[in-house]
């Protein structure tokens, strides 16, 4: 496991900083501006090499990186306190144009290297898919509390809908997305007996779905048990097999959740199998926001889902490739936009502690997901560094806005402070979520 995480970090954390810092670095280069250090983390150096007039080091603090311009401000944070002199190819001789561009090339980078990573794993690999969703529609089971009442029964199915002949969990999802909310279902379902019988319903609401179909036929195998939730401190652990809930038999990952969900917050008996062996475990459900936004009673685990890939062009690969990445984006942008509102906590944020344990556990799972995880980090940290925050990406162009605007250099002593606030701020933030990772 320690050597997971330690592959874990170097491909997660130490490509995506260097993917990064190099953003910065070629755009400085392309408008001439010379570059002094170019330093994977911070604080002393440790070993590097010297080419041209770059330092190309390896810092102590492994907990990001910077480039170092010629004639940088010297407010800036590890900017060598050296006064610009003037010279044509110092940082603050540019025009602020092109300091904004070079403040945004690294979170740009950001932004690019996902396309160029998945559709290079699309490509050579294919577009993944969920195996058990290209199975055809077969109702397993329903849920106890259904408020919508199915035209199906369990042992159905489904053979045509809407005019879709033998549908598969997949396509129907697909199709179900197109139509609007509410829309007739023309269904033909083949029953337990062989007969075949038409049937009409409708969708209240794109989270009825398992309403009418029931319960995907997921099996109830533990895949992922997230930090600091109630399955966490329960005990469970990923590849734990739930067999029973409460004492009802556990067939299906649905029927697991419908425990779950109607414990409303009571603890709640399983056993579980674990490498051969049967095992109690008690975990009491903590409130949480379902897809859907509303309030429901969770633990804090995901399912086993086994994926096959279909091989693809280099043109579907991409464009695809385009999507995954703009869905990364706008789940980001989402997350950041709520703990800003107030509505999610900076308590669900994770430190290098928590992110090195996701990348050694993905390098556990293999390639496919050390893969979408860098894909999500470097969105992650594109938007992250485009926060208008001083010592922040997003804060040296907010700062070089405003003297666009003024027409004129504020004081080295603001811009002094300005970096300050910023340096303090995220100091405390990062100790804070630190300290979460650690206890929690």
């Amino acid at each position: 496991m320690a050597m997971d995480i330690i592959i874990g970090v170097a491909l997660v954390l130490g490509v995506i900083i260097l993917i990064h810092e190099w953003g910065h670095f070629i755009v400085a280069r392309l408008f001439k501006v010379r570059v002094d250090v170019f330093s994977i983390g911070f604080g002393p150096r440790l070993f590097g090499w010297k080419k041209g007039h770059t330092d190309y080091r390896i810092s102590a603090l492994p907990l990001g990186g910077y480039v170092r311009m010629a004639g940088q401000d010297p407010s800036e944070v590890d900017s060598g306190k050296q006064a610009p002199t003037g010279a044509s190819d110092e940082l603050m001789s540019k025009p602020r144009w092109q300091r904004a561009l070079i403040a945004f090339g690294g979170p740009g980078v950001n932004f690019i290297f996902p396309v160029i990573l998945l559709a290079a794993f699309y490509a050579l690999v294919g577009i993944p898919h969920s195996a058990v969703l290209r199975q055809p529609i077969q109702v397993v089971a329903f849920s106890s509390t259904n408020t919508q009442q199915s035209p199906l029964k369990v042992g159905d199915r489904v053979v045509e809908l809407n005019g879709l002949k033998n549908p598969t969990w997949e396509s129907a999802f697909e199709y179900l997305d197109r139509v609007p909310q509410g829309s007739a279902l023309k269904l033909k379902a083949i029953g337990q007996d062989g007969q075949e019988r038409s049937v009409q319903t409708a969708l209240r609401d794109p989270g009825a779905f398992d309403q009418v179909f029931g319960f995907i036929p997921f099996g109830p195998v533990i895949d992922d048990v997230s930090r600091k939730t109630p399955a966490k401190r329960a005990g469970l652990k990923a590849d734990d097999r739930v067999l029973e809930a409460n004492g009802q038999p556990i067939t299906y990952w649905g029927q697991f959740v419908d425990v779950i969900h109607q414990s409303k917050g009571q603890p709640v008996s399983l056993k579980v199998q674990r490498k051969g062996q049967t095992i109690p475990i008690t975990v009491t459900p903590a409130q949480g926001l379902n897809d859907a936004k509303d309030p429901t009673w969770q633990i804090g685990v995901s399912n086993q889902n086994e994926l096959v890939y279909d091989r693809t062009s280099v043109g579907f690969a991409t464009s695809y490739a385009f999507r995954r990445t703009g869905e990364f984006f706008v789940q980001t942008v989402g997350v950041v936009g709520k703990l800003f509102s107030g509505r999610a906590s900076v308590k669900q944020l994770q430190s290098v502690v928590g992110i090195s344990q996701i990348a050694g556990d993905a390098v556990r799972k293999g390639p496919s997901q050390v893969v979408f995880l860098m894909a999500f980090i470097s969105v992650n940290l594109g938007i992250l560094n485009l926060l208008p925050i001083p010592i922040l990406d997003g804060g040296m162009i907010l700062l070089l806005t405003i003297e666009g605007f003024l027409r004129r250099d504020l004081s080295l002593a603001v811009k002094e402070r300005f970096v300050q606030v910023g340096f303090v701020f995220l100091l405390l933030l990062f100790a804070y979520v630190m300290y979460n990772d650690v206890v929690g």
